[in-house]
Protein backbone atom coordinates (compact mmCIF):
# COMPACT_ATOMS: atom_id res chain seq x y z
CA UNK A 1 0.00 0.00 0.00
CA UNK A 2 3.09 2.72 0.78
CA UNK A 3 4.27 1.68 -2.56
CA UNK A 4 1.25 2.38 -4.27
CA UNK A 5 0.70 6.01 -2.75
CA UNK A 6 4.08 7.23 -2.35
CA UNK A 7 6.16 5.53 -4.70
CA UNK A 8 8.74 2.87 -3.77
CA UNK A 9 10.72 3.77 -1.50
CA UNK A 10 14.17 4.92 -2.01
CA UNK A 11 17.61 3.92 -0.12
CA UNK A 12 17.51 7.14 1.19
CA UNK A 13 15.57 6.86 4.16
CA UNK A 14 18.11 4.51 5.91
CA UNK A 15 19.86 8.00 6.05
CA UNK A 16 19.79 9.61 9.99
CA UNK A 17 17.24 11.73 10.12
CA UNK A 18 18.42 15.44 10.01
CA UNK A 19 20.70 15.02 7.05
CA UNK A 20 17.39 13.46 5.46
CA UNK A 21 15.04 16.59 7.15
CA UNK A 22 17.96 19.23 5.52
CA UNK A 23 17.77 17.88 2.02
CA UNK A 24 14.01 17.03 1.46
CA UNK A 25 13.36 20.14 3.29
CA UNK A 26 12.36 23.72 0.93
CA UNK A 27 15.48 25.68 2.09
CA UNK A 28 14.17 28.78 0.00
CA UNK A 29 10.85 29.05 2.37
CA UNK A 30 12.30 28.04 5.78
CA UNK A 31 15.06 31.14 4.95
CA UNK A 32 12.44 33.27 4.08
CA UNK A 33 10.48 32.42 7.58
CA UNK A 34 13.29 33.07 9.33
CA UNK A 35 14.12 36.71 7.59
CA UNK A 36 10.32 37.90 8.23
CA UNK A 37 10.54 36.87 11.76
CA UNK A 38 14.51 39.17 12.03
CA UNK A 39 12.37 41.68 10.45
CA UNK A 40 9.64 41.97 12.73
CA UNK A 41 12.59 41.78 15.76
CA UNK A 42 14.12 44.72 13.75
CA UNK A 43 10.65 46.76 13.24
CA UNK A 44 9.70 45.20 17.35
CA UNK A 45 13.08 47.40 18.70
CA UNK A 46 11.40 50.89 16.61
CA UNK A 47 7.63 50.37 17.51
CA UNK A 48 7.51 48.48 21.10
CA UNK A 49 9.19 51.11 23.04
CA UNK A 50 6.53 53.66 23.40
CA UNK A 51 4.32 51.22 24.54
CA UNK A 52 6.45 50.11 26.93
CA UNK A 53 6.77 53.27 28.45
CA UNK A 54 3.27 54.00 28.51
CA UNK A 55 2.01 50.63 30.28
CA UNK A 56 5.66 51.41 32.51
CA UNK A 57 7.65 48.13 30.95
CA UNK A 58 11.84 48.72 30.24
CA UNK A 59 12.11 49.88 26.86
CA UNK A 60 12.82 46.77 25.04
CA UNK A 61 10.59 44.09 27.52
CA UNK A 62 8.00 43.72 24.40
CA UNK A 63 10.78 42.87 21.79
CA UNK A 64 12.41 40.53 24.35
CA UNK A 65 9.15 39.10 25.15
CA UNK A 66 8.62 38.50 20.74
CA UNK A 67 12.16 36.77 20.72
CA UNK A 68 11.14 34.41 23.25
CA UNK A 69 8.19 33.93 21.30
CA UNK A 70 9.90 33.74 17.99
CA UNK A 71 12.23 30.90 19.12
CA UNK A 72 9.05 28.60 20.61
CA UNK A 73 7.89 29.66 17.23
CA UNK A 74 10.77 28.55 15.43
CA UNK A 75 11.09 25.39 17.75
CA UNK A 76 7.53 24.40 17.07
CA UNK A 77 7.79 24.79 13.48
CA UNK A 78 10.88 22.66 13.22
CA UNK A 79 9.13 19.41 15.20
CA UNK A 80 6.45 19.85 12.67
CA UNK A 81 8.58 19.45 9.85
CA UNK A 82 10.00 16.54 11.24
CA UNK A 83 6.71 14.34 11.52
CA UNK A 84 4.87 12.62 8.35
CA UNK A 85 2.13 13.63 6.76
CA UNK A 86 -0.68 11.23 8.53
CA UNK A 87 1.34 12.58 12.37
CA UNK A 88 0.59 15.87 11.16
CA UNK A 89 -3.32 15.33 10.69
CA UNK A 90 -3.90 13.21 13.73
CA UNK A 91 -2.23 16.60 15.81
CA UNK A 92 -3.85 18.98 13.77
CA UNK A 93 -6.97 17.64 14.48
CA UNK A 94 -6.37 17.15 17.78
CA UNK A 95 -5.50 20.64 17.90
CA UNK A 96 -8.24 21.60 16.36
CA UNK A 97 -10.65 20.02 18.61
CA UNK A 98 -8.83 21.61 21.71
CA UNK A 99 -9.17 25.40 20.06
CA UNK A 100 -12.84 24.61 18.96
CA UNK A 101 -13.66 23.82 22.56
CA UNK A 102 -11.57 27.09 23.79
CA UNK A 103 -13.51 29.03 20.93
CA UNK A 104 -17.06 28.07 22.50
CA UNK A 105 -16.03 29.46 26.20
CA UNK A 106 -14.74 32.45 24.98
CA UNK A 107 -18.38 33.86 25.68
CA UNK A 108 -17.96 32.83 29.28
CA UNK A 109 -14.31 33.21 30.27
CA UNK A 110 -12.86 35.54 27.60
CA UNK A 111 -11.63 39.12 27.82
CA UNK A 112 -11.80 41.73 25.17
CA UNK A 113 -8.61 43.72 26.96
CA UNK A 114 -10.64 46.75 26.03
CA UNK A 115 -10.79 46.07 22.58
CA UNK A 116 -14.68 45.64 22.07
CA UNK A 117 -14.06 41.96 20.97
CA UNK A 118 -13.52 39.51 23.22
CA UNK A 119 -11.36 37.23 21.57
CA UNK A 120 -8.86 36.34 24.53
CA UNK A 121 -8.62 34.19 27.69
CA UNK A 122 -6.19 35.92 29.80
CA UNK A 123 -3.91 34.05 31.90
CA UNK A 124 -2.26 36.25 34.26
CA UNK A 125 1.06 36.70 32.74
CA UNK A 126 -0.02 36.42 29.18
CA UNK A 127 -3.28 35.97 27.13
CA UNK A 128 -3.99 33.27 23.85
CA UNK A 129 -6.52 33.89 21.09
CA UNK A 130 -7.62 30.32 20.49
CA UNK A 131 -8.97 31.35 16.84
CA UNK A 132 -5.20 31.33 16.01
CA UNK A 133 -4.65 27.81 16.37
CA UNK A 134 -7.88 26.95 15.27
CA UNK A 135 -6.72 27.75 12.09
CA UNK A 136 -4.44 25.78 10.89
CA UNK A 137 -6.38 22.90 12.48
CA UNK A 138 -9.24 23.39 10.52
CA UNK A 139 -7.46 23.77 7.48
CA UNK A 140 -5.85 20.78 7.63
CA UNK A 141 -9.15 18.92 9.07
CA UNK A 142 -10.96 20.26 6.62
CA UNK A 143 -8.28 19.37 3.64
CA UNK A 144 -8.65 15.96 4.79
CA UNK A 145 -12.68 15.82 4.77
CA UNK A 146 -12.08 16.89 1.12
CA UNK A 147 -9.79 14.74 -0.35
CA UNK A 148 -11.55 11.50 1.13
CA UNK A 149 -14.63 13.03 -0.68
CA UNK A 150 -12.80 12.78 -3.92
CA UNK A 151 -12.46 8.83 -3.28
CA UNK A 152 -14.85 6.51 -5.09
CA UNK A 153 -18.18 6.06 -2.43
CA UNK A 154 -16.27 8.26 -0.12
CA UNK A 155 -17.99 10.41 2.67
CA UNK A 156 -19.70 13.65 2.05
CA UNK A 157 -17.06 15.53 3.13
CA UNK A 158 -17.49 19.16 1.13
CA UNK A 159 -20.17 19.54 2.96
CA UNK A 160 -18.98 18.53 6.48
CA UNK A 161 -16.85 20.68 5.52
CA UNK A 162 -18.59 23.57 5.04
CA UNK A 163 -20.85 23.13 7.62
CA UNK A 164 -17.78 22.98 10.08
CA UNK A 165 -16.83 26.09 8.26
CA UNK A 166 -20.29 28.11 8.99
CA UNK A 167 -20.30 26.85 12.67
CA UNK A 168 -16.76 28.49 13.21
CA UNK A 169 -17.63 31.84 11.15
CA UNK A 170 -20.65 31.76 13.59
CA UNK A 171 -18.30 31.49 16.62
CA UNK A 172 -16.20 34.16 15.42
CA UNK A 173 -18.81 36.64 14.54
CA UNK A 174 -20.25 36.68 17.93
CA UNK A 175 -16.57 37.88 19.47
CA UNK A 176 -16.98 39.87 16.93
CA UNK A 177 -13.57 38.80 14.84
CA UNK A 178 -14.85 39.11 10.79
CA UNK A 179 -10.88 39.15 10.11
CA UNK A 180 -10.64 35.62 10.96
CA UNK A 181 -14.35 34.13 9.89
CA UNK A 182 -13.50 36.10 5.80
CA UNK A 183 -9.84 33.68 6.34
CA UNK A 184 -11.57 30.62 7.70
CA UNK A 185 -13.97 30.75 4.63
CA UNK A 186 -11.30 32.12 2.35
CA UNK A 187 -9.25 28.88 3.13
CA UNK A 188 -12.31 26.69 2.73
CA UNK A 189 -12.79 28.37 -0.48
CA UNK A 190 -9.87 27.54 -1.91
CA UNK A 191 -9.77 24.20 -0.89
CA UNK A 192 -12.77 23.18 -2.42
CA UNK A 193 -11.81 24.55 -5.17
CA UNK A 194 -8.63 22.84 -5.69
CA UNK A 195 -10.30 19.22 -4.68
CA UNK A 196 -13.12 19.78 -7.65
CA UNK A 197 -14.99 22.61 -6.87
CA UNK A 198 -18.52 23.04 -8.21
CA UNK A 199 -19.04 26.77 -9.83
CA UNK A 200 -22.78 26.69 -9.00
CA UNK A 201 -21.43 25.91 -4.97
CA UNK A 202 -18.96 28.90 -5.00
CA UNK A 203 -21.68 31.13 -6.23
CA UNK A 204 -23.71 30.12 -3.44
CA UNK A 205 -21.42 30.55 -1.08
CA UNK A 206 -20.36 34.12 -2.15
CA UNK A 207 -23.96 35.23 -1.60
CA UNK A 208 -23.98 33.92 1.58
CA UNK A 209 -20.68 35.87 2.25
CA UNK A 210 -22.35 39.21 1.04
CA UNK A 211 -25.99 38.44 2.82
CA UNK A 212 -23.63 37.87 6.10
CA UNK A 213 -21.80 41.36 5.29
CA UNK A 214 -24.93 43.20 4.86
CA UNK A 215 -26.18 41.35 7.94
CA UNK A 216 -22.97 42.38 9.98
CA UNK A 217 -23.29 45.99 8.83
CA UNK A 218 -27.13 46.30 9.92
CA UNK A 219 -26.42 43.94 13.32
CA UNK A 220 -23.07 45.03 14.65
CA UNK A 221 -21.95 48.54 15.77
CA UNK A 222 -18.33 47.23 15.20
CA UNK A 223 -18.52 45.64 11.75
CA UNK A 224 -20.51 49.54 11.00
CA UNK A 225 -18.29 51.74 12.24
CA UNK A 226 -15.42 50.17 10.18
CA UNK A 227 -16.89 49.79 6.88
CA UNK A 228 -17.84 53.58 7.18
CA UNK A 229 -14.66 54.33 8.04
CA UNK A 230 -13.15 53.08 5.08
CA UNK A 231 -15.78 54.20 2.46
CA UNK A 232 -15.36 57.75 3.83
CA UNK A 233 -14.06 60.22 1.22
CA UNK A 234 -11.89 61.95 4.00
CA UNK A 235 -9.63 60.01 6.39
CA UNK A 236 -9.38 61.61 10.37
CA UNK A 237 -5.65 62.31 10.31
CA UNK A 238 -5.94 61.38 14.12
CA UNK A 239 -7.22 58.16 13.70
CA UNK A 240 -5.01 54.58 13.06
CA UNK A 241 -5.60 54.57 9.30
CA UNK A 242 -5.06 58.90 9.18
CA UNK A 243 -1.14 57.92 11.47
CA UNK A 244 -0.42 54.90 9.16
CA UNK A 245 -1.45 56.78 5.76
CA UNK A 246 1.19 59.62 6.68
CA UNK A 247 3.70 57.49 7.64
CA UNK A 248 3.93 56.16 4.70
CA UNK A 249 4.28 59.40 2.65
CA UNK A 250 6.70 60.01 4.82
CA UNK A 251 8.82 57.32 4.86
CA UNK A 252 9.30 57.49 0.57
CA UNK A 253 11.79 55.49 -1.26
CA UNK A 254 14.26 54.93 1.41
CA UNK A 255 12.49 55.85 4.85
CA UNK A 256 13.62 58.82 7.46
CA UNK A 257 16.51 56.63 9.13
CA UNK A 258 16.55 54.38 12.47
CA UNK A 259 14.67 55.41 15.40
CA UNK A 260 13.53 58.47 13.15
CA UNK A 261 9.58 58.23 12.79
CA UNK A 262 7.23 59.14 14.64
CA UNK A 263 4.09 56.81 13.78
CA UNK A 264 5.21 54.48 16.77
CA UNK A 265 4.06 57.29 19.78
CA UNK A 266 0.68 57.79 17.86
CA UNK A 267 -0.31 54.57 17.12
CA UNK A 268 -1.58 52.17 19.27
CA UNK A 269 -1.25 49.42 17.19
CA UNK A 270 1.72 50.47 15.84
CA UNK A 271 3.64 47.20 16.76
CA UNK A 272 0.80 44.96 15.81
CA UNK A 273 -1.81 45.38 12.63
CA UNK A 274 -0.03 48.51 12.05
CA UNK A 275 3.78 47.26 12.07
CA UNK A 276 4.29 47.75 8.11
CA UNK A 277 3.30 51.66 8.54
CA UNK A 278 6.64 51.56 10.88
CA UNK A 279 8.59 49.98 8.18
CA UNK A 280 7.34 51.98 5.53
CA UNK A 281 8.53 54.90 7.54
CA UNK A 282 11.61 53.93 9.21
CA UNK A 283 13.01 51.90 6.41
CA UNK A 284 10.79 53.22 3.32
CA UNK A 285 8.74 51.12 0.41
CA UNK A 286 12.08 49.25 -0.14
CA UNK A 287 11.88 47.13 3.11
CA UNK A 288 8.28 47.00 2.41
CA UNK A 289 9.14 45.23 -0.81
CA UNK A 290 11.34 42.95 0.33
CA UNK A 291 8.72 41.81 2.90
CA UNK A 292 6.23 41.44 0.27
CA UNK A 293 9.14 39.50 -1.75
CA UNK A 294 9.89 36.96 1.11
CA UNK A 295 5.84 36.17 1.36
CA UNK A 296 5.23 35.78 -2.09
CA UNK A 297 8.75 32.74 -2.26
CA UNK A 298 7.44 31.42 0.43
CA UNK A 299 3.60 31.35 -1.34
CA UNK A 300 4.94 30.76 -4.52
CA UNK A 301 7.21 28.03 -3.83
CA UNK A 302 4.88 26.32 -1.88
CA UNK A 303 2.60 25.85 -4.41
CA UNK A 304 5.04 25.38 -6.91
CA UNK A 305 5.94 22.30 -4.97
CA UNK A 306 1.99 21.05 -4.01
CA UNK A 307 1.38 21.16 -7.83
CA UNK A 308 3.88 17.76 -7.81
CA UNK A 309 2.31 16.03 -5.08
CA UNK A 310 0.26 12.79 -5.66
CA UNK A 311 -1.82 12.59 -2.66
CA UNK A 312 -5.06 14.89 -2.80
CA UNK A 313 -5.08 15.41 0.57
CA UNK A 314 -1.43 17.19 0.92
CA UNK A 315 -2.39 19.09 -2.28
CA UNK A 316 -5.29 20.30 -0.78
CA UNK A 317 -4.41 20.57 2.62
CA UNK A 318 -0.89 22.62 1.65
CA UNK A 319 -2.76 24.64 -0.76
CA UNK A 320 -5.36 26.13 2.15
CA UNK A 321 -1.90 26.45 4.63
CA UNK A 322 -0.31 28.54 2.17
CA UNK A 323 -2.90 30.37 -0.06
CA UNK A 324 -4.48 31.22 3.55
CA UNK A 325 -0.69 32.85 5.30
CA UNK A 326 -0.18 34.65 1.98
CA UNK A 327 -4.00 36.27 2.22
CA UNK A 328 -3.35 37.03 5.37
CA UNK A 329 -0.19 39.64 4.68
CA UNK A 330 -1.97 40.89 1.89
CA UNK A 331 -4.84 41.88 3.96
CA UNK A 332 -2.58 43.48 7.17
CA UNK A 333 -0.90 45.35 4.35
CA UNK A 334 -3.95 46.33 2.51
CA UNK A 335 -5.44 47.98 5.41
CA UNK A 336 -2.37 49.96 6.17
CA UNK A 337 -2.54 51.46 3.09
CA UNK A 338 -6.47 51.88 3.05
CA UNK A 339 -7.18 49.29 0.40
CA UNK A 340 -9.29 47.33 2.66
CA UNK A 341 -11.22 48.12 5.97
CA UNK A 342 -9.51 47.73 9.02
CA UNK A 343 -9.75 43.94 10.43
CA UNK A 344 -7.80 43.46 13.41
CA UNK A 345 -5.53 40.94 11.65
CA UNK A 346 -1.45 40.52 12.18
CA UNK A 347 1.15 40.35 9.63
CA UNK A 348 2.52 37.15 10.47
CA UNK A 349 5.80 36.59 11.72
CA UNK A 350 6.25 40.32 11.69
CA UNK A 351 3.94 41.85 14.34
CA UNK A 352 3.69 41.22 17.83
CA UNK A 353 1.89 38.67 19.29
CA UNK A 354 2.38 35.32 21.05
CA UNK A 355 -0.70 33.46 20.32
CA UNK A 356 -0.14 34.64 16.27
CA UNK A 357 3.30 33.94 16.07
CA UNK A 358 3.26 31.01 17.99
CA UNK A 359 0.26 29.98 15.83
CA UNK A 360 1.81 31.27 12.49
CA UNK A 361 5.06 28.29 13.16
CA UNK A 362 2.88 25.51 13.69
CA UNK A 363 0.82 26.54 10.64
CA UNK A 364 4.21 27.34 8.55
CA UNK A 365 5.80 23.90 10.01
CA UNK A 366 2.80 22.11 8.80
CA UNK A 367 3.00 23.76 5.16
CA UNK A 368 6.86 22.36 4.74
CA UNK A 369 6.10 18.44 6.00
CA UNK A 370 3.39 18.77 3.89
CA UNK A 371 6.06 20.02 0.84
CA UNK A 372 8.80 17.69 1.54
CA UNK A 373 10.28 16.27 -0.97
CA UNK A 374 9.35 12.89 -1.47
CA UNK A 375 10.42 9.22 -3.27
CA UNK A 376 7.49 9.19 -5.09
CA UNK A 377 7.87 11.10 -8.82
CA UNK A 378 6.12 14.13 -10.43
CA UNK A 379 2.56 13.94 -10.41
CA UNK A 380 2.97 14.68 -14.36
CA UNK A 381 4.78 11.50 -14.85
CA UNK A 382 2.18 9.67 -12.90
CA UNK A 383 -0.71 11.06 -15.19
CA UNK A 384 1.46 10.05 -18.06
CA UNK A 385 2.26 6.57 -17.00
CA UNK A 386 -1.33 6.25 -16.45
CA UNK A 387 -2.52 7.49 -19.67
CA UNK A 388 0.21 4.99 -21.45
CA UNK A 389 -1.23 1.91 -20.00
Amino acid sequence: MTEMAHGSVGAGHADPILPRWWRTMDKWSLTAIFLLLGIGLLLGLAASPPLAQRNGFPDFHYVERQAVFGMMAMAAMVFVTLLDPATVRRLAVIGFTISFIALLGLPFMGTDFGKGAVRWYSLGFGSIQPSEFLKPGFIVLAGWMIAAATEVAGPPGRAWSFSLACVIVFLLALQPDFGQACLILFAWGVMYFVGGASFAVLGVVAGLVVAGGAAAYNLSEHFARRIDGFLSADVDPRTQLGYAANAIQEGGFFGVGVGEGTVKWSLPDAHTDFIVAVAAEAYGLLLVLVIIALYAVIVLRSLARLMRERDPFLRIAGTGLACTFGVQAMVNMSVAVRLLPAKGMTLPFVSYGGSSVLATGIMMGMLLAFTRSRPQGALADHLIRGARR
